[in-house]
């Protein structure tokens, strides 16, 4: 039985710890903080994910929360011209519901299941030497990178081809809130994406916590703007205050449903930033070994298009079917690179050059499509089902030529 360690307890590493274990092999994971721990923790992200995402999760019996979380529907995006004046909505309906799940309770969750369908879990963090002398003892055909926060994503090192960002390209604010009022003109579940020009996005998320349903209001600030106020964390409660006083200023719509919103928990806020960045997904250690990253580890998006926890399914599904289809064979560094640039293809560029085109201002043909999508159903169905498979949007969305064919066929009927 092949053995491989995953370090690393999010996403990606517990969604291929556990699909692997289905398949027969002898899986390690090394976990920073025990169930409890991470139960009592504070909020880790947003984490809408969306079909294509969640079928990866349920081909391997993870979806525990089907029946708990709130279904969404759809997306409704929202344009303000000037701030603070709504000038644009379109409902974009999902083909099939997404969902969001505080990782809070789903992490903690897999990994108590994981232990409980036979894997191992060591309760450690993991610094490159200790990485570097689990390589070297050679206990594992295969080490596996999956802790996207910390001192590991160092040893990766950056890809300049593919990492267009130095610096970070939003401020992030998040709060879990009980309470928020439904919106009047689409009262089922569904993600509110409101963007204001020039200056951030504020998303609105229904989701499931600890404490059950609730929503998630997310800050997306470009950076030195007046939505920028993220730049040091704040006290809870100062934190949903300034949260909703921006929405009072820039999306009243928004703030006139929350009159009655508390924060979920003690725990139920998270600020910072990040640079995006691609990272090439092999790392040779000090002492030769060679160890192989996934996920937010090589490739982290900015979350304005809300693909972190759908990217790391995707890949945990498709580092799967190349670690099964390599059989006895050895999981070499010619080997990890194929791994990758096949997820990659399958996946990462999509997104990666979408989410970036998403941080731009919008160019006139994605004006023009929005547009249309707020007067033709059809044009905002497939924007909301490019979330769940992204590739869709090279095809139409991506390139004024295309997007421009596309308008016309569907006025042509």
């Amino acid at each position: 039985m092949r053995k491989i360690l995953i370090v690393g307890a999010g996403q990606s590493g517990l969604q291929l710890g556990l699909s692997l274990l289905a398949e027969g092999y002898d899986v390690t994971v090394m976990a920073a903080r025990t169930p409890e721990e991470i139960r009592r923790g504070a909020v880790m992200s947003t984490q809408a994910m969306f079909g294509a995402a969640l079928s990866a999760e349920r081909r391997y019996g993870l979806d525990l929360w089907q029946d708990q979380a709130p279904p969404l529907q759809g997306l409704h995006v929202s344009l303000s011209a000037p701030p603070g004046e709504r000038a644009l909505r379109i409902p974009c309906p999902l083909d099939e519901p997404a969902q969001s799940t505080d990782q809070r309770l789903k992490m903690a969750a897999w990994l108590e299941l994981f232990e409980q369908r036979g894997g191992t879990v060591h309760y450690q963090g993991v610094t490159t030497a200790d990485l570097d002398g689990l390589t070297r003892l050679g206990r594992y055909d295969l080490t596996v990178v999956a802790a996207g926060k910390g001192d590991l994503v160092g040893v990766f090192d950056r890809d300049p081809q593919r990492s267009v960002h130095t610096a970070p390209q939003r401020g992030l604010a998040v709060a879990y809130v009980h309470g928020m009022a439904p919106d009047p003109l689409w009262p089922v579940p569904h993600v509110s994406f409101n963007a204001v020009p020039g200056l951030g996005e504020l998303f609105v998320i229904p989701a499931l916590t600890l404490s059950g349903p609730c929503e998630i209001l997310f800050w997306e600030a470009v950076p030195g703007g007046p939505l920028d106020l993220w730049t040091e964390r704040r006290d809870p409660a100062e934190h949903l205050r300034l949260t909703l006083e921006l929405a009072r200023r820039y999306t009243p719509w928004i703030y006139e449903r929350c009159a009655g919103v508390e924060l979920t928990d003690a725990r139920a806020t998270l600020s910072g930033r990040y640079t995006p960045t691609v990272r090439h997904p092999v790392a040779e250690l000090p002492s030769g070994g060679v160890v192989l990253g996934m996920a937010d580890v090589v490739v982290a998006n900015d979350p304005i298009t809300g693909q972190g926890s759908n990217t790391a399914a995707k890949c945990a599904a498709s580092y799967l079917r190349s670690i099964v289809e390599r059989g006895d064979q050895p999981f070499d560094r010619e080997w990890m690179g194929r791994t990758f640039e096949r997820f990659w293809a399958e996946t990462g560029l999509a997104v990666t050059d979408w989410t970036n085109a998403m941080l731009q201002p919008l160019p006139p043909h994605v004006q023009q499509v929005l547009g249309t999508a707020s007067v033709n159903p059809t044009v905002a169905r497939r924007f909301a089902n490019g979330f769940s498979d992204p590739n869709d949007f090279q095809h139409w969305f991506m390139a004024p030529d295309r997007a421009e064919s596309y308008l016309a066929s569907v006025a042509a009927g």
